[in-house]
């Protein structure tokens, strides 16, 4: 996955030291109910289309360009499902904090194919069937609620597990 001019001019300066950055992802539902995933290239795990917001971004427009990015879907925003950070390392020791929004989102067009080099497999799979998802995917897809549903959030002091430990990616 190529990495954005803005972080790489940052890691020339910190080398793989911790870095906090803005994400965002989109829990997908499409008119049947079933949710968008991808399987990442860089680990092979199935999740959630997401990625980083660029410097002058809107979380909302960022999850918009994403899903569109990895999937060929296009979606509407339905609302914000919830906001957390969570860190990862990355296999050549890049360490990185995201503070990430995910929102819950309807597909209105396009169909599921992989589109760019992020992931391997597109598909729609029916909420009772998901494929193996980390605790992070499935910590965005159980809190996505429905269309009024109130935005998730960790709860002062509390530690979630899927938000403890760095994904290894």
């Amino acid at each position: 996955m190529p990495v954005s001019p803005y972080i790489a001019r940052l890691r020339a300066h910190v080398g793989t030291d911790l870095l906090l950055l803005p994400s965002a992802s989109g829990v997908v539902h499409d008119a049947d109910g079933r949710v968008l995933l991808v399987r990442r290239s860089d680990n092979g795990r199935w999740s959630l289309p997401a990625g980083v917001i660029d410097p002058g971004e809107q979380p909302a427009d960022a999850v918009l360009r994403e899903v569109y990015e990895e999937t060929g879907v296009r979606v509407r925003i339905d609302g914000v499902g919830g906001v957390a950070t969570h860190p990862a390392v990355y296999p050549n020791g890049d360490r990185c904090e995201y503070l990430h929004v995910w929102f819950r989102c309807r597909a209105v067009a396009g169909e599921p194919r992989v589109n760019d080099d992020e992931s391997t497999e597109v598909a729609w799979f029916e909420p009772d069937r998901l494929p193996d998802l980390d605790g992070w995917a499935r910590l965005r897809i159980d809190t996505a609620g429905g269309p009024d549903a109130p935005a998730w959030h960790a709860r002062p002091g509390e530690r979630h597990p899927a938000l403890c430990q760095p994904d290894a990616l």
